[in-house]
């Protein structure tokens, strides 16, 4: 049987082509982190599964393990396609994500004040996980397209997308999704040429936006008093969450022997970055983080010697979201930031957050592909 490591450079089938073209260090670092994901999903949920009273104490776990191969398939099938079949993937991505993101606002499913979720054939699913990547390479081929000086209004339109998008996001509200969009927006406007007064008069806006969240968004007032107050509020996930990387130590209680994730109560979504604190300890946290920055500062190694704008500005958009995801859950477990409902990247549990993820991974390995021509752009 031929294997992945016996393709020779001569192989000129679709799956050879790939191989001896992606970066194989990037992708196997993404599956090392879906890997330990896995192990982590299998530790943390069936404690979630018994404290709400499903039967099954393994119903998270035999869920997430069920779609994670199919999830990796869509990430690799993606990294497949040439720049330009990304991009209309995209474009498709994005107007159906954004037309599921508009339902959630009448269909959508409320849980903790918040309506982010909609039910089709019976899974619940989160549409601002998939306009987030999206989002990122439309974004990009609007810049690229203003910036070829063909009469195309790319910098206006990609403004009324975002500033669409951020309309529905808040209207959810989804405060912490709306951070990482306005992120990808702006640091792709600036690479893409924005004056600096702009780039000035959008920092004040951001500010300014933060600001009128606190005092308009009665959550957002609470987190962010209980960040700068203990005595403001409940702490409890917080609390348990730093009890948990100080039971755990430099090498960990062990496998199965933690006993935070009998007290989270979202260990193993929000907080699962806990349970790899006690029962794997400090040396498998800073292996998890070492993951996430290679994956970061090497995409960004690559786009650096990449000369076409419309690649360069996709792959800092979707390095941008999945870095910025990563660092706002690991800080929020960390009680570095306010806390912030965001998922792990390929290590906790949901549906949405998992297949997105291979989306956007899919997307940066393709466009990151050596290519020899410039044909497929």
């Amino acid at each position: 049987m031929t294997t992945l490591g016996s393709f020779s450079r001569a192989d000129r089938s679709i799956v050879g082509r790939w191989w001896w073209t992606v970066d194989r260090t990037s992708l196997v670092a993404l599956l090392v982190l879906a890997g330990i994901g896995a192990m982590l999903i299998l530790a943390a949920s069936p404690a979630v599964a018994t404290r709400i009273g499903i039967s099954d104490s393994f119903h998270f776990v035999k869920r997430q393990l069920m779609v994670l191969p199919a999830a990796l398939l869509v990430m690799i099938a993606i990294s497949l396609l040439s720049p330009r079949n990304i991009r209309r993937l995209a474009v498709v991505g994005f107007l159906g994500g954004l037309g599921m993101l508009a339902l959630t606002l009448v269909a959508g499913q409320e849980i903790k004040g918040a309506r982010r979720w909609i039910s089709l054939a019976g899974q619940s699913i989160q549409p601002s996980e998939f306009v987030k990547p999206c989002f990122a390479v439309v974004a990009a081929w609007m810049f690229a397209e203003q910036r070829k000086g063909r009469g195309v209004p790319g910098f206006l339109i990609c403004t009324g997308l975002y500033l669409i998008v951020v309309a529905l996001l808040l209207k959810q509200p989804d405060l912490g999704m709306t951070v990482v969009i306005t992120a990808i927006w702006l640091i792709q406007f600036f690479l893409a040429g924005l004056p600096m007064i702009f780039v000035l008069i959008g920092g004040f806006g951001a500010v300014t936006g933060l600001i009128g969240a606190y005092f308009l968004l009665p959550h957002v007032a609470s987190r962010i008093d209980r960040f700068l107050d203990p005595a403001a509020g409940d702490r409890y996930q917080v609390d348990k969450a730093m009890d948990a990387f100080a039971n755990g130590g430099a090498f960990g209680r062990g496998p199965g022997e933690g006993v935070a994730k009998a007290f989270i109560p979202d260990v193993h979504a929000d907080f699962i970055f806990a349970v790899a604190g006690e029962e794997y300890g400090l040396i498998t946290c800073l292996i998890i983080v070492a993951l996430f920055a290679l994956i970061v500062l090497r995409g960004f190694a690559k786009l650096l010697q990449e000369s076409n704008l419309f690649v360069l500005l996709a792959g800092t958009g979707l390095l941008v979201q999945f870095g910025l995801q990563a660092f706002i859950n690991m800080a929020s477990t960390l009680h570095m930031i306010p806390t912030k409902g965001m998922t792990l990247p390929l290590i906790s549990y949901g549906l949405s957050s998992l297949f997105a993820i291979a989306l956007g991974m899919g997307m940066l390995l393709g466009l990151t592909r050596r290519r020899f021509g410039e044909s497929d752009l």
